[in-house]
């Protein structure tokens, strides 16, 4: 059983940053695709950023330039750092683990973002 135990969330201003880390429990990391959605209330879960074994990315648009999805496959570990942050960023964001050939997928808990004056 793969677990991903997100940390890093929190209150920050707009403008701000913040940087999200997921650590997975030891498994074939590098062959999982990894992804960070986010969550509000009422709202369906939306992909934030994606991230291939081999380093490829992809980005919603609303993120795009701002933030960055990154990966350390030697510590089971994948990062999304977040600038110059919007009051719309607020959601709690949720670190996802799939490995498509094995029609397997896993989910971490999620962490809270919160951005405020």
């Amino acid at each position: 059983q793969v677990q991903l135990v997100e940390s890093g969330g929190g209150l920050v201003q707009p403008g701000g940053s913040l940087r999200l880390s997921c650590a997975a429990s030891p498994y074939t990391f590098i062959f999982y695709s990894m992804a960070w959605y986010r969550q509000t209330p009422g709202k369906e879960r939306e992909l934030v950023a994606r991230i291939s074994g081999g380093d490829n990315t992809n980005y919603a648009d609303s993120v795009k330039g701002r933030f960055t999805i990154s990966r350390e496959n030697a510590k089971n570990t994948v990062h999304l750092q977040m600038n110059s942050l919007r009051l719309e960023d607020t959601a709690v964001y949720y670190c996802h683990a799939k490995r498509t050939i094995l029609g397997v997928e896993y989910w971490g808990q999620g962490t809270q973002v919160t951005v405020s004056s």
